[in-house]
């Protein structure tokens, strides 16, 4: 079993976590952006996120002379089951945060989702954490750092406040109502979702400059979630849900593969984090297949009513849907390894994947493109304290007893 143990290893593997995670919900936001839908996109994420977790386990856990290794602790579940319960619980809570912020994303945006709910993260999870991890982090240097995201939040709502006045003035100015009435689609036509084609006909261009009021009225026509005429309040009542789902997680993984609470019986080796990892994986693998199943055929904020054939010939966008979930799934097992190796606490660092986020979302989809100046100001203070929060939760990392 390949086992990370000093402080430069664990910082590498948090900073490639973060690039990970902060890329696979921009994959998603591409698809949901360009009409597939939602529930299509989520199955084959589910499918390779899975993937991934075997991959780790097969990988790493047989990998070297540590023990204990990943098929022996497969043997022992009449005896580690209850920290078998912990991990498949933190996968429960981990599927449904990451549905809920998928319908989120249509609401209030990639960046301001990710900002309040990984802001929320920090903050509960990694106190959590400090706790349950016996205070191996610093806390003179950790909290500064929680501190950090509440400011960023913060932030994160003022730029969303921003930017929603700057597209109303935008549509205001152009003298449009209703946009949902400036675009007709063609339901007969074909959907390029590789290419970001919509099946739109009689729209005023082919394909609007990113930003302008002609952009917005195409892009909530083609999208699959449906939210133009939708409350915003209604959008951060599901960041927020989200919020509170992904804080537990990570303490629920912590407590599977450190046993704080002593559920182990005496003389019962710990869960490996890659074993823990793969029974986290399947929790949340069933979580989220089932639910989207559902979904296909009683879809909410407005997606698509499908079917489980209609979505095994959608081949549209699948390969996207696939490399997220790869994405994400490494991404998870790499802040695993990180958090065992320095404490937990620190690996939420990883949660300030708006930095990466942020970045797609202005690169991918033209978010904050011809915004005003305010905007900018609140945006660059936001990144501002996110590398900030980084880097001085990383700083905070100790090192885990081997004992």
């Amino acid at each position: 079993m390949l086992v990370v143990e000093d402080k430069a290893g664990a910082v590498a593997l948090m900073l490639a976590s973060l690039l990970l995670l902060g890329t696979w919900p921009a994959l998603l936001t591409l698809l949901e952006r360009r009409g597939r839908p939602p529930q299509h996109t989520y199955l084959d994420f589910s499918l390779t996120n899975l993937l991934a977790a075997v991959l780790i386990a097969l990988a790493f856990g047989q990998l070297g002379a540590g023990e204990p290794d990943f098929f022996a602790q497969l043997g022992q579940l009449e005896d580690n089951w209850p920290s078998v319960m912990f991990a498949m619980a933190g996968g429960v809570v981990l599927g449904v945060g990451n549905l809920s912020t998928q319908y989120a994303w249509a609401y209030v945006g990639l960046s301001v989702t990710e900002v309040i709910s990984c802001s929320m993260v920090v903050v509960i999870g990694t106190t959590l954490n400090y706790f349950l991890d016996n205070r191996i982090n610093k806390a003179e240097i950790l909290f500064p750092g929680v501190a950090c995201f509440l400011v960023a939040v913060i932030l994160g709502s003022a730029v969303h406040a921003s930017n929603a006045a700057d597209n109303e003035e935008k549509l205001r100015a152009s003298g449009i109502e209703e946009p949902s009435k400036q675009v007709v689609l063609d339901k007969d036509a074909p959907k390029d979702l590789e290419n970001g084609s919509s099946g739109a006909k009689h729209a005023p261009s082919s394909k609007a400059e990113a930003g302008t009021a002609e952009y917005l009225i195409q892009l909530e026509e083609r999208r699959s979630i449906k939210v133009s005429r939708s409350s915003t309040l209604f959008g951060l009542g599901i960041v927020f849900f989200s919020g509170v789902c992904l804080s537990l997680f990570s303490p629920a993984f912590n407590l599977a593969t450190n046993d704080q609470w002593h559920a182990l019986p005496a003389g019962v080796p710990h869960l490996a984090v890659y074993t823990a990892f793969f029974y986290f994986s399947i929790s949340c693998f069933v979580v989220n297949a089932g639910l989207n199943v559902l979904l296909l055929r009683r879809p909410i904020a407005g997606a698509p009513k499908s079917s489980l054939g209609a979505y095994l010939s959608d081949w549209n966008g699948r390969r996207w849907a696939l490399l997220a979930g790869l994405l994400g799934g490494f991404g998870n097992g790499l802040q695993f390894m990180g958090g065992q190796a320095a404490g937990y606490a620190a690996a939420d660092a990883v949660q300030a994947l708006p930095l990466v986020s942020t970045f797609w979302g202005v690169l991918l989809f033209g978010e904050y493109r011809m915004s005003s100046r305010r905007t900018y100001i609140l945006l660059g203070l936001m990144l501002f304290m996110f590398v900030a929060a980084v880097a001085v939760l990383m700083a905070s990392s100790g090192r885990r007893s081997s004992k």
